[in-house]
């Protein structure tokens, strides 16, 4: 059987920042394995947790859809920010995903 797991807290509980720094992705295993073998998934949990996508397998589906993910990404990582009050920008977004892409999905 297949288990999925959610992403837990995309934030800290202080609302200051991201709740795993750029490289600290290894916080939480469970979601940096799944975030390494099927990246789609916490992709898509995280569209479809601020509203960016219907559902998570459409965003899963638009993880595969180039270019088209790179802007579903920044809208997502400015809509948790938006949301839970975290300082950044576009281009600090655009950094993360260069940087280290599966890092900021979790």
């Amino acid at each position: 059987q297949f288990l999925l797991f959610r992403i837990k807290a995309v934030v800290s509980t202080q609302s200051t920042g991201w709740a795993h720094g750029l490289m600290g992705c290894f916080d939480d295993f469970g979601t940096c394995i799944i975030a390494w073998v099927l990246p789609c998934i916490p992709f898509g949990q995280n569209m479809e947790a601020v509203g960016t996508a219907s559902s998570c397998l459409i965003g899963g589906i638009l993880f595969f859809v180039p270019l088209v993910d790179i802007i579903c990404w920044i809208q997502t990582r400015g809509a948790i920010r938006e949301q839970h009050g975290i300082e950044g920008s576009l281009i600090s977004d655009l950094f993360a995903i260069c940087c280290c892409p599966l890092c900021a999905l979790v």
